[in-house]
């Protein structure tokens, strides 16, 4: 097993940031974290660490906010420079790259899909309707997605309830959903499903490193 790697990343907009890369197999996978958390959160390092383990090569990267010890996220201009400055970094290693991210990571990854970055695209928990609001986000870009995309939600999670989010999926010619019973935004489910963290967290690698072997070439 391949030790894990930090870098820095250098991208247009500011200093650099920290990133880190687990080699593993062909396929590289940037995985982007959510807004209130870096990439070294246990949701993060989980799915990393799994789809590793997996046979799959994983790089991790804080966006500038989050490297620079502060709460609120960089204008939206920012964090998809930064990130695809990181798509870059990858695909000078692994011929395909997955695009992947938790929450807002995801949403950042989805505006680069569209924009044809990345040989697929995997999305934890897509923020479609922001906190404290009622009206969904944009998602007219999904139109433009072309590549084969996957999506794993919580049945439970109010910034994405399924009755919004499926009609917005099949926009996207390749788009699949795997929907996680029970869980919340942060796929945690209540103690009355006899299920742990753990076996939710094992799926989740598990789901996505199956995705991932039969849908990117």
């Amino acid at each position: 097993m391949e030790r894990l790697k930090t870098w820095r990343l250098a991208w247009e907009g500011g200093p650099s940031v920290t990133a880190r890369y687990r080699p593993s197999g062909p396929v590289g996978v940037l995985l982007a974290h959510g807004a209130g958390v870096g990439q070294d959160a246990p949701f993060l390092v989980s799915i990393r660490d799994g789809l590793a383990d997996a046979g799959h090569s994983v790089m991790t990267f804080n966006y500038p906010y989050m490297d620079a010890g502060r709460r609120a996220p960089n204008q939206m201009a920012s964090l998809l420079s930064c990130h695809r400055a990181a798509a870059g970094r990858l695909a000078d290693l692994h011929s395909a790259v997955v695009l992947a991210g938790k929450s807002m990571g995801g949403r950042m990854a989805s505006y680069l899909a569209a924009d044809g970055i990345g040989a697929g695209l995997v999305v934890y928990g897509y923020p479609l309707v922001a906190v404290g609001k009622d009206r969904p986000r944009p998602t007219d870009h999904f139109r433009e997605i072309d590549q084969p995309a996957f999506f794993v939600q919580g049945s439970r999670d109010r910034m994405a309830p399924l009755r919004l989010l499926r009609p917005r999926v099949k926009k996207i010619a390749g788009g699949r959903l795997h929907v996680v019973v029970e869980a919340d935004h942060g796929f945690r489910v209540p103690k009355r499903t006899g299920r742990t963290q753990e076996e939710v967290m094992a799926e989740l690698v598990e789901v996505t490193a199956a995705w991932i072997s039969t849908a990117i070439r």
